[in-house]
């Protein structure tokens, strides 16, 4: 940028994009300065290299303020974990399941996961089974994005939100008659 810029000659390029021409750094310089922008070079392998005339500092901003946009409208997946035991009883079973409902309605992933102990690990069919009732409980909040998966003495499942489209929260209009 500006006297950092050590060649001869540079292809100069004005603020708009079009090609001023092949001249000397000193006459793009002098340029530059007289506009009150700066010489920015922005093809430094090119021969001779190709620079342009802008106002560095609005750019800059202007890029800040872009990258702050894209990280606005950038979502997060939130992997929420739930643990469940084989022998686990039907009231705490619903308690989990409604955790699970919530988080999926939050738009939050959920890892279920059933933790094994001592000979537990012996029947991985009731792990299975108890994973698999409450994928089918969820089913209208959540889908299964990773089956159950049994990996040392605990068994995984991950459940995503479903994708809802924009038309189910809109009410739907009232049906337009021929007798107007």
């Amino acid at each position: 940028m500006n006297e950092k810029i050590r060649v001869r000659e540079v292809r100069l390029v004005d603020p708009e994009g079009g090609q001023i021409g092949i001249k000397s750094i000193e006459e793009a310089r002098w340029l530059a300065n007289e506009l009150g922008l700066d010489l920015v070079e922005v093809a430094p392998d090119a021969r001779p290299p190709v620079v342009r005339l802008m106002d560095y500092g609005k750019w800059k901003y202007e890029q800040s303020v872009k990258a702050r946009e894209a990280r606005k409208k950038q979502s997060r997946t939130v992997v929420k974990e739930v643990q469940f035991r084989p022998k686990i009883g039907a009231g705490d079973f619903e308690v989990k399941r409604k955790r699970v409902e919530k988080f999926l309605r939050d738009n939050d992933k959920v890892k279920a996961t059933m933790r094994f102990r001592g000979r537990e690990v012996t029947h991985p069919e009731i792990g299975y089974e108890i994973l698999r009732r409450l994928a089918e409980s969820v089913e209208d909040v959540g889908v299964v994005e990773v089956p159950p998966r049994l990996e040392g003495r605990q068994m995984t499942m991950i459940l995503a939100p479903v994708k809802r489209r924009r038309t189910d929260d809109e009410p739907e209009a009232p049906e337009a008659t021929d007798e107007d």
